[in-house]
């Protein structure tokens, strides 16, 4: 029993960690992204994109090998859906390095104008001045 209730432990420790939920937070707002990226590729980019190319879809264009009969399926080798995904996979990194980009760009706007906006350390008064003299002269006679 006392190597279950260990487990136990171990595994409650572990889920209440600030990281387990840092993580869990993280492919919450991801999935969600993820579908907003791809309802941005998939209903405004690729539709523009196929009609620039005079209304082809590449998810229609395949190789077939062998036709379909009353018995059989047909074989075919759907290389047009692979070009969709590859074209699809660098959309969706391309926003996402803009943002990210954007982001960046957005941080250290904020964190150099932060520093600008600190006060200077105040100088030292005349006794810190005269005190500092001092201590340095007794580090150099002894």
């Amino acid at each position: 029993m006392s190597k279950k209730s260990t487990f136990l432990n171990e595994f409650k420790k572990f889920i209440s960690r600030g990281s387990v939920v840092d993580m869990a937070v993280g492919i919450i707002v991801g999935t969600a992204f993820t579908a907003i990226v791809n309802s941005l590729v998939k209903d405004l980019l690729m539709p523009v994109i196929g009609l620039i190319l005079g209304g082809i879809s590449f998810t229609d264009v395949k190789l077939v090998i062998t036709a379909a009969t009353e018995q059989s399926a047909e074989v075919a080798i759907n290389w047009g859906t692979f070009i969709q995904r590859v074209i699809d996979f660098l959309i969706i990194s391309f926003v996402v390095f803009v943002m990210v980009r954007s982001i960046n760009k957005f941080r250290d706007h904020f964190e150099t104008k932060k520093e600008e906006e600190a006060p200077a350390p105040p100088a030292p008064t005349a006794d810190v001045v005269l005190l500092t003299e001092i201590r340095d002269l007794l580090k150099r006679d002894l």
